[in-house]
């Protein structure tokens, strides 16, 4: 490779490798108004004490049902969970509760600070599970592009060390969308890496890939075919790391970085269908 920076800024910049990203990212924000606007949801609930650390929770219609958790996208830096309301609906009328999780954007919180976060998200939600009728045992975690990363450490993540109340299997199970678990490249892209910062020292202890999975919690994994050679890699490198716990690695050849989230938000798809597939094989605690 002759030049690594050019390679991997080109690799990773997803934007660029959409033409229309500007028309989805309104079709994004328009659709998950109208879904605030028209569906019960508890929003901004504070998980922890800096302004970044909410969540929106969208009950489902019966009493003790499992719950997705989404972490968005945006390279750690960008967007919202408002943006990310639209995946909820269908999994609503399936059963599902649905959280959508924040946290405080890069360059604010460094990379570990927000994997912190997202530990503090789950375990709030783990912990209030009982105030909002959730099945604490049926919590499934699911994220995308950088969200897919954060899942991923929830999975990898040793929840007894981070407090002793909290059961090992805390997640019960993960869908990684288009993800980053290798963070070694992110040094050469210095198109994501001038809000992240990273360096080699941080590389082992943020990519599950280098880590074990800390439970036997089922996951789904999924790539667009119209994605970059390296996300295709990242995807199918957590699939091997993983493997015994791997229950689908979803082919979407005709999505890319960003409509494998539409994937995911709509009922019939592949992905949509593994997701729902995963969360009923739960058993209700």
């Amino acid at each position: 490779m002759q030049d690594p920076t050019a390679y991997y800024n080109a690799q990773f910049n997803a934007r660029a490798a959409v033409p229309d990203h500007a028309r989805i990212f309104t079709r994004w924000q328009k659709d998950s108004a109208h879904v605030r606007r028209t569906h019960a949801g508890l929003l901004d609930l504070a998980y922890g004490e800096s302004a970044g650390e909410r969540l929106d929770l969208f009950p489902a219609s019966k009493r003790g049902a499992p719950l997705l958790v989404f972490i968005h996208g945006g390279w750690w830096r960008s967007l919202d969970k408002s943006d990310f309301s639209f995946v909820a609906p269908g999994y609503l009328r399936a059963g599902f509760n649905v959280a959508l999780t924040n946290y405080t954007l890069a360059p604010t919180a460094s990379l570990e600070e927000i994997t912190r976060q997202q530990l503090r998200s789950l375990a709030w939600l783990y912990r209030n599970a009982e105030q909002y009728d959730i099945d604490p045992g049926r919590i499934v975690v699911a994220g995308h592009s950088a969200g897919g990363h954060l899942s991923a450490m929830m999975l990898a993540a040793q929840w007894p060390r981070f407090a002793d109340d909290l059961p090992a299997d805390l997640v019960r199970g993960g869908v990684l969308l288009s993800g980053l678990y290798d963070l070694t490249p992110l040094q050469h892209a210095d198109y994501v890496n001038v809000d992240l910062k990273l360096k080699t020292e941080h590389i082992g202890p943020l990519s599950p890939a280098f880590m074990p999975q800390a439970t036997d919690a089922p996951f789904v994994t999924a790539v667009g075919g119209l994605e970059s050679e390296e996300f295709k890699r990242q995807n199918a490198l957590i699939g091997s790391v993983w493997k015994d716990r791997l229950m689908a690695d979803v082919a979407l050849p005709d999505r890319n970085h960003l409509t494998i989230c539409d994937a995911f938000a709509a009922p019939g798809d592949p992905l949509f269908d593994a997701t729902v597939t995963l969360l009923e094989s739960l058993r209700a605690a």
